[in-house]
């Protein structure tokens, strides 16, 4: 890889950790909620899942993607079905200072699966 692709990448990557991103909101609530040792998982879920994707991307993803149209439409409804699953659960969901027990901080596998 020439070094000035490897700095962008570099670049890239410390700017999109850095940046007041959903994850980063994300984690800020976990942690006021649930404290910083039980929020590690959800950090480096998140960070396995960048990875994940980044290497995706690398492999060819959008090159399948590109070359196989129906997998992109699949990919974009169940996406879709994705952030309307997420938006009812916010919108159903109550504050934790409501006493609901059982309430978890977001674990390694929803964090990388997250992403």
């Amino acid at each position: 890889m020439p070094l000035d692709t490897f700095l962008a990448l570099v670049l890239f990557a410390f700017t999109t950790s850095i940046t007041p991103g959903p994850n980063n909101m994300m984690l800020f609530a976990s942690g006021v909620n649930f404290g910083f040792r039980r929020t590690i998982p959800h950090m480096f879920g998140i960070g396995v899942g960048f990875f994940s994707l980044l290497i995706g991307v690398g492999l060819g993803l959008g090159a399948l993607l590109h070359t196989v149209p129906m997998v992109y439409t699949a990919l974009k409804f169940a996406g879709g079905a994705y952030l309307v699953w997420i938006a009812w659960k916010i919108a159903s969901s109550r504050s934790l200072s409501e006493g609901r027990s059982g309430v978890e901080p977001m674990s390694f596998f929803a964090a990388a699966a997250f992403q």
